[in-house]
């Protein structure tokens, strides 16, 4: 088990703000435990342009960054999950598709900063507190000692992370 690196999708409904944010957090702080990848149940097609702007703006590389349907990684071809977690309401309401491996799964919903309203400051402002959230809450992901909680643990922890309910089946690693 050791080296053992754990795959997590961050799923939401367009895959153009809050689930990028989130791929790219947990890539950057959780790098050599952790590999994250983002999709939406109906992707925008593009990356909203104020994440691409604010995670430039915190020496991101957005360069691989694109919107893609969760089909995507439904697929035999694609990774095994360890982890997935859904980051906006609407997504937690749909029906997912049934996960290879069984993912341990957890709603961690955050405000969508794509609604925002008002002056550009506000909208930055917007996907600013989004992404303090969502690094906040893979911050304390990150340091829980995943190999040491038993299952219900694991559930209670990623549950109480989100604030919500919603965790379920843990990861099996053999």
């Amino acid at each position: 088990m050791s080296g053992e690196i754990y795959n997590v999708l961050f799923l939401c409904t367009g895959n153009s703000a809050r689930s990028v944010i989130g791929e790219a957090i947990l890539n950057k702080i959780g790098a050599g435990k952790f590999r994250a990848y983002s999709a939406g149940s109906q992707p925008k097609g593009q990356i909203h342009p104020e994440t691409i702007k604010l995670l430039e703006s915190l020496g991101y590389d957005t360069s691989g960054f694109r919107s893609k349907s969760w089909a995507e990684f439904a697929r035999p071809s694609a990774p095994l999950f360890d982890f997935v977690f859904t980051v906006c309401d609407s997504a937690a309401a749909e029906s997912c598709p049934v996960w290879p491996g069984q993912p341990m799964t957890a709603h961690w919903g955050i405000p969508d900063p794509a609604e925002a309203t008002g002056t550009p400051a506000e909208i930055a402002m917007a996907f600013k507190e989004a992404y303090r959230l969502l690094n906040q809450r893979i911050a304390i992901f990150v340091a829980l000692p995943i190999r040491s909680l038993d299952e219900l643990a694991l559930r209670n922890k990623l549950k109480d992370i989100g604030g919500m309910e919603g965790a379920t089946k843990a990861p099996e690693r053999t």
